[in-house]
């Protein structure tokens, strides 16, 4: 029998083993590393850190998942040592945050923009995107970022161009070709007060806030330079296949997908000779480089090891064809960003990959127009333009009936040119490009029109980002239209009730590259000859400088969805005839083409003068620079009309050719053609802003203007 007390004394023995017991399991590292690493056992900057076990620290993180958690209290060398590492300094809440990006040509431009997408959807701070560009990528982002108006973004470009012969003596086998070099040339070309940045790849994504992966460099040593995620393959160790030789790296070396940059410093170590002794050296005995930059990047720190930060692997989860990431992302509980560095891209073969897909696809398909946020207490200059626009809507009437049509032409639409690879046409003094606007439910009408139209046509397309995806695999999923270099299609993205159809013709006839513009509509389908006929026209008529003209393409419809198109105007008489085809809106708006003169056209052999009369609303070939389309007109209703009344203003001749013809093929109504039906509201709207437009017009042309008001006031046979 125990003495009184000894089983009380016992069981609070107990307690105090399990509770030292819980302890050590909480507070202890992984021994037999630990003291290998107390005993003078160092390990490299690029290998993986002690296997610890996920422990928790006494502020509550945890410890032993450090290097995949992404808490950058692992310490520098990759062990998880956060009790010795003091706390991370907090991150200014309105700190400029600098991204430095490469991007080239039509593909790249899009991926950009979904890169950007996920860094804008987590940010909290202002951004200054640097963005090295040729002028393709130029072209299409300057206007993206312009429409687009993002508060506290600030975009600056850089010519690629004038840093190629920088890395153009390296041979290099990588698919991203010069490009793929550029991103060692970054502190030269950089502007020289700039000290720190982040270089990204377009091909990843986000899915953390940046600004967590800025406040990494608080972590740089007085010798560091360079921030970098080990490479998450076994490319560098060689073992891949037999006679794989890749170039030097420490370890497994390291991926540049994802780098922070001390800019300053590295212009201080004298970077720019550092990497071009390294890279010639290695040159020697390797024939090119297998990465790109990435080689070059390893082989100077396999030199010289101190240079680099060894950043945790949840900041560039690498999803190559040879990856070894899920040792990352099994034991992360937080991913930071995705790396889709395979060549296959999104049908890289990985049995997580629908995960990472579907995180990809979220902002792919994300409606960018709701990243137009203020950050609300980080002060900063409003994009350019978008003061007078913000006034301007300040100004309306919520309660106006036409609200929706005065807020519809102060939209800023986001505009992406040059959507899918285009080639520009050869310069040619009497080419043609034919214009038009669609939506997503006239896309079956683009393999018609590119067999019709064998030239250039520049196409915009209002779409939501959704849409322009599904556009992208039309695109690509037919033979037609792959085929066709030189269809230039430009999306405006979707905002808004109604269908701004003179923005979206303005935006094509922008982007067209030839001296002369076939300004058309999507649901017509010209003839076969036409695109050579017009040619042969604007040089036979001496069009340009010497004689102001718009020639007047007849057109017509059919009422039958099967029909067999004419190959020449004999045809298209028979059709008539016959009544198979009838003048365009015979039936229900004779008025918008009867000055085209039909009966005299049935005769002609030459070219014919005719005059514009009220409502006239022709398909016309004019120069390039012919006046714009007004932008209040939106939805449906007057929108050519307007056009055609300022190109007689502006003493354009009308001239009928006699052979040439489009034909309108029949479709379902629109929303907006509905809407003016069913709506006397709508039909008001219209008529007041068609008022606007002729004071408007009064104004600039005077007494010169005083016909069409009175062409207006003249009583109509109804249509």
């Amino acid at each position: 029998m125990l003495p009184r007390g000894r089983p009380r004394a016992l069981g609070a023995a107990a307690l105090l083993l399990l509770l030292l017991l819980i302890g050590f399991f909480l507070f202890g590292g992984d021994v037999e590393c630990e003291l290998g690493e107390r005993g003078g056992e160092r390990r490299g900057p690029g290998s993986l850190p002690c296997p610890l076990t996920p422990r928790v620290s006494a502020d509550g993180r945890p410890r032993g998942a450090a290097a995949v958690d992404g808490d950058p209290s692992a310490d520098r060398g990759g062990r998880n040592r956060s009790d010795c590492v003091p706390p991370r300094p907090p991150l200014p809440k309105c700190e400029l945050l600098h991204v430095a990006i490469v991007c080239a040509g039509h593909n790249s431009s899009r991926d950009l923009v979904t890169l950007v997408k996920s860094v804008l959807f987590y940010r909290k701070n202002p951004l200054h995107f640097h963005l090295v560009t040729d002028a393709m990528a130029r072209n299409i982002l300057e206007m993206l970022f312009h429409t687009w108006m993002v508060p506290a973004v600030r975009v600056s470009f850089y010519d690629v161009e004038e840093l190629k012969p920088q890395v153009s003596w390296i041979p290099n086998k990588h698919y991203s070709g010069l490009y793929g070099l550029m991103k060692l040339v970054l502190p030269a070309a950089l502007p020289p007060e700039l000290a720190r940045v982040i270089v990204l790849d377009t091909d990843v994504t986000f899915a953390s806030d940046i600004a967590e992966l800025w406040a990494l460099f608080a972590h740089f040593s007085d010798e560091q330079v360079i921030g970098l995620v080990e490479n998450q393959s076994d490319w560098y160790l060689g073992n891949l296949w037999r006679n794989h030789r890749p170039w030097p790296a420490l370890g497994r070396g390291f991926n540049t997908g994802v780098i922070l940059l001390r800019l300053d410093r590295l212009r201080q170590a004298g970077w720019g000779q550092m990497w071009t002794l390294t890279a010639t050296r290695e040159l020697l005995t390797l024939p090119a480089t297998s990465l790109a930059d990435q080689d070059i990047f390893n082989a100077v720190i396999k030199e010289h090891p101190g240079l680099v930060q060894p950043l945790p692997c949840v900041w560039n989860v690498q999803l190559s064809d040879h990856t070894l990431a899920e040792r990352c992302y099994s034991e992360a509980s937080d991913l930071k960003v995705i790396h889709w560095n395979s060549p296959k891209k999104l049908r890289v073969k990985n049995k997580h990959v629908e995960y990472f897909r579907n995180l990809y696809l979220t902002f792919l398909e994300y409606d960018g127009n709701l990243l137009r946020r203020e950050l609300f207490g980080c002060p900063s200059p409003p994009p350019a333009g978008a003061e007078q626009v913000q006034w301007a809507l300040a100004q309306l009437d919520e309660e106006d009936a036409c609200f929706e049509f005065r807020q519809q032409r102060l939209t800023v639409h986001r505009v992406h040119v040059t959507f899918l690879p285009h080639e520009p046409p050869p310069p040619r003094p009497h080419d043609v490009t034919l214009v038009a606007q669609l939506s997503m439910d006239r896309l079956q009408m683009l393999e018609a029109l590119c067999r019709h139209w064998p030239g250039p046509m520049s196409l915009a397309l209002y779409l939501t980002d959704a849409e322009a995806q599904q556009f992208l695999r039309f695109v690509e999923a037919s033979a037609v239209l792959s085929a066709r270099q030189n269809v230039a299609y430009h999306v405006v993205y979707r905002e808004g009730p109604l269908y701004p159809v003179n923005q979206l013709r303005n935006v094509a006839l922008a982007q067209a590259l030839t001296p002369y513009v076939f300004l058309s509509d999507i649901d017509f389908l010209p003839a076969y000859s036409l695109y050579d006929d017009l040619r042969a026209s604007i040089e036979q008529l001496k069009l340009g400088s010497e004689r102001r003209a718009a020639l007047v393409v007849p057109a017509f419809e059919t009422l039958h969805y099967r029909f067999s198109f004419p190959s020449s105007k004999a045809e298209v008489l028979a059709l008539l005839d016959s009544g198979s085809l009838y003048t365009f809106r015979y039936h229900e708006w004779p008025r918008g083409h009867a000055p085209t003169d039909y009966a005299r056209w049935r005769e002609a052999q030459t070219p014919y003068r005719v005059q514009w009369a009220a409502d006239y609303e022709p398909y016309v070939v004019v120069p390039r620079d012919c006046p714009r389309y007004d932008p209040r007109f939106v939805g449906f209703g007057w929108n050519k009309v307007a056009h055609i009344m300022e190109l007689d203003a502006q003493e354009y001749e009308l001239l009928v050719l006699p052979e040439a013809f489009t034909i309108h093929l029949p479709h379902g109504p629109s929303l907006d053609i509905s809407r003016f039906r069913s709506s006397p509201t709508y039909r008001d709207c219209l008529q007041a802003v068609k008022d606007e437009f002729h004071q408007d017009l009064s104004r600039r042309y005077g007494a010169a203007a005083l016909k069409y008001l009175t062409a207006l006031q003249q009583p109509r046979r109804p249509a």
